[in-house]
């Protein structure tokens, strides 16, 4: 399991190498509505709600740091990668097992909050597939820009798999 996340880790991260700051932080209107930047940062705000949640046990995805720096440097979304990748390795069999809250808005019409128990393990699965699914817009808005990326980037594992055996 945290291999698979340190795979998909790699990819951003391979992808933060290959754009210029203008091309990461770059809004193409009317095709997209947020950068490529937007959305690294959105992937990392999820891996960080983890890494913040677990020692009180309360993961809570709502907390967000828009417009912060690794929205507009690629340099500080990779040094974040590199934290988040080190907090996955260091996670044992028995963390991934346990038992936390999970706490997220559940409604676009008002303020809804729903607390559930879920287990870090799957959180921690949640947040590489959320990444697939926002890797595959930065997909998008690379090859829009003509920024050349892996053929892979943004394809989910399961989509691998058919690909594989097609």
């Amino acid at each position: 399991m945290i291999e698979s996340q340190l795979i998909i880790l790699q990819q951003a991260k391979t992808y933060l190498t290959s754009v210029s700051e203008s091309q990461y932080t770059q809004v193409i209107t009317p095709t997209f509505m947020s950068s490529a930047g937007a959305h690294m940062r959105h992937i990392l705000d999820h891996y960080y709600s983890v890494i913040n949640g677990f020692p009180e046990g309360l993961i809570d995805y709502d907390k967000r740091s828009r417009g912060g720096v690794v929205e507009s440097c690629p340099k500080a979304a990779q040094k974040a990668i590199e934290e988040i990748s080190t907090f996955l390795k260091s996670l044992t069999t028995e963390q991934l097992q346990k038992t936390v809250k999970l706490s997220t808005e559940i409604s676009v019409v008002d303020k809804q909050v729903a607390i559930v128990d879920t287990t870090l393990g799957r959180e921690v699965i949640f947040v590489g597939s959320h990444a697939v699914h926002h890797l595959a817009t930065i997909k998008h808005i690379a090859q829009a820009q003509e920024v050349k990326v892996e053929g892979d980037l943004g394809i989910a594992p399961a989509t691998a798999t058919f690909l594989r055996t097609g």
